[in-house]
């Protein structure tokens, strides 16, 4: 498969400017790497972006995640690998993520508990990590970016 178009964000640059600023401002929202890395990935494989996981597995390794828990994400619900901020950070993903699936998607039981281990900047850096995911995810549909493609 090719991709139909170069990658918006690419052909556009005040786009890509814009995205560099957002993703700077998470990397300073005071989360932990590894977590906004699990939240990309987890996003990335509801939205079945080939893409970004792919570019995801690999981000996440380089900086040092384990292939035993990034073959887990996908069921972390089930793993024991995961910390109970981690844990906080993947169920605010997958409803934020679905939006679509039920009336009150982000309920205030899965905010509250994502805020007993986030502070207030850091639930913000990781709501950002969530759009900006869901963002590519939906460019990456749109212009059929193969897998194997990395940024």
């Amino acid at each position: 498969m090719t991709a139909r178009i170069t990658n918006p964000a690419l052909l556009l640059p005040d786009a890509n400017k814009g995205v560099q600023n957002i993703y700077k401002a998470v990397m300073q929202g005071g989360v932990t790497g590894p977590t906004l890395e699990l939240v990309h990935l987890r996003a990335s494989q509801i939205n079945g972006c080939a893409p970004c996981v792919f570019g995801g597995v690999k981000s996440a390794l380089k900086n040092g995640e384990t292939d035993e828990r990034l073959h887990q994400v996908v069921a972390w619900r089930e793993s024991d690998l995961f910390t109970d901020a981690e844990r906080a950070a993947l169920a605010l993903t997958e409803v934020t993520t679905r939006i679509a699936d039920r009336p009150e998607s982000v309920t205030d039981e899965v905010w509250a508990a994502a805020a007993e281990h986030f502070d207030e900047k850091q639930l913000a850096a990781i709501v950002l990590m969530i759009g900006l995911t869901n963002m590519f995810n939906r460019i990456n549909a749109a212009t059929r970016e193969p897998a194997g493609a990395t940024w």
